[in-house]
């Protein structure tokens, strides 16, 4: 029997600002959105206080007073950086990982032997947490979507230490008897409301139903979900991450903007942040957007969104060339007398860089080009981000209401913690 692994991170925005706050270890800590708008990570003295995820910061502020709770915005430098190094222990310790999210990797284990799984977990979980400081919960089991419940498992008892090994039918099925069908892997909302409608409450329930049913209500999606229940793989492994199709970098502002000198500042940093990630995965864009809307919560004001799309002749990662196309569309879509609460930038139409279909009637030297941008990233990854940057750009942060970010203690060396003897 093959099996293969799910390490997630618990409440992983949390647990990254508790490693360098152990203050915090058994106090209420919540993480924001961009803009300090709502909540997107909560440590479970939240959870226990039946915060949601999503909650409008305003909506609990009395509860934030009363119990004390630490609010963080988020810091996401430190929490690509916490990721990156939970990620390379775990690329040393299996054959191969596939990343799932900035919290999450799939482990293949199938050439482990079957006693040795859940001390590989168990030891893996101490190991993180040893060396990184991060929390773990390690499912293992034969397939991804049981694999994911097994860690869900591991948090919910602190005596499995972190690692989780499931597998015999007797346990997988009392398991599923006590886990909600709608937090399945692969179910959705509608998908869920639909099983509530059949009479479908837990994920034993969903596990039971005849897979003739399961497929003309689910069709093969389902199905898929309701085999991997049963033991059987449908979800492959992926060690190798496929190319994105898209990269979109959006902010919703601190402040409406009613300026198009202001939102230029804005659209102007997207752009190169967008074509940044584009080099740093070696891919250009064939066709890139930009858009500006209004604030919809705002019944007293005007409402207005704006699109604007262009295809390149020549896909690039060019920042002077995708940052100048972006002046030009928002020149075209802005419209004066609105206060714009959201903008942003979006490139479809990916290629692998080397793949790049050239033209005859193309006017830019592109391989200088490349030799600048390659100059200017690495600069910016030895000296600090936007050391080296367009005259019309600002930085990132200018863009967003994020006034309780903690320090960047592991990406800046101004921010490192001081030790104080």
């Amino acid at each position: 029997m093959a099996f293969i692994g799910l390490c997630d991170c618990n409440n992983f925005f949390v647990s990254c600002e508790r490693v360098f706050r152990p203050d915090l270890e058994r106090r209420p800590v919540m993480v924001l959105s961009n803009n300090d708008g709502c909540v997107v990570a909560r440590s479970n003295e939240v959870k226990a206080l039946g915060i949601k995820m999503g909650t409008p910061l305003f909506q609990v502020r009395d509860l934030v007073k009363k119990h004390n709770i630490a609010v963080f915005s988020s810091n996401y430098q430190l929490y690509g950086d916490m990721s990156h190094r939970v990620m390379n222990i775990l690329r040393k310790a299996a054959p191969s990982i596939e990343v799932y999210s900035i919290d999450e990797a799939f482990l293949n284990l199938d050439e482990m032997p079957m006693d040795k799984l859940q001390p590989f977990a168990r030891d893996l979980s101490a190991r993180i947490r040893r060396e990184v400081g991060i929390p773990v919960s390690i499912g293992v089991s034969p397939t991804k979507t049981l694999a994911k419940i097994a860690s869900k498992l591991c948090k919910q008892y602190p005596a499995l230490k972190g690692g989780c090994l499931m597998y015999r039918t007797q346990d997988v099925e009392k398991v599923l008897a006590t886990f909600p069908a709608g937090d399945i892997w692969g179910i959705g909302r509608k998908s869920n409301a639909k099983l509530h409608s059949m009479g479908v409450e837990s994920a034993l329930d969903f596990y039971n139903l005849p897979p003739a049913e399961v497929y003309r209500t689910f069709t093969v999606t389902g199905l898929r979900t309701w085999k991997e229940l049963h033991g059987e793989p449908c979800i492959g492994f992926e060690d190798v991450q496929p190319d994105r199709q898209t990269v979109c970098i959006s902010r919703s502002f601190a402040k409406e903007m009613t300026t198009l000198e202001e939102l230029d500042a804005a659209v102007s940093t997207f752009t190169g942040k967008v074509a940044e990630k584009l080099r740093a995965a070696k891919q250009c864009a064939q066709q890139m957007s930009v858009f500006i809307l209004t604030n919809r919560f705002r019944e007293d004001a005007p409402q207005n969104f704006q699109m604007k799309t262009t295809l390149f002749e020549v896909a690039t990662d060019d920042t002077l060339e995708m940052s100048e196309r972006a002046a030009q569309m928002l020149r075209q879509i802005f419209r004066r007398g609105f206060a714009y609460k959201k903008a942003g930038v979006m490139v479809t139409k990916l290629t692998p860089k080397r793949g790049v279909q050239q033209s005859f009637m193309d006017t830019l030297d592109r391989d200088r080009r490349a030799q600048l941008m390659d100059a200017i990233d690495a600069i910016n990854r030895t000296e600090g981000n936007y050391t080296v940057r367009l005259a019309s750009q600002g930085e990132m942060d200018q863009f967003s209401a994020r006034t309780m970010t903690s320090r960047k203690f592991t990406t800046s060396w101004d921010e490192i913690m001081e030790v104080k003897l």
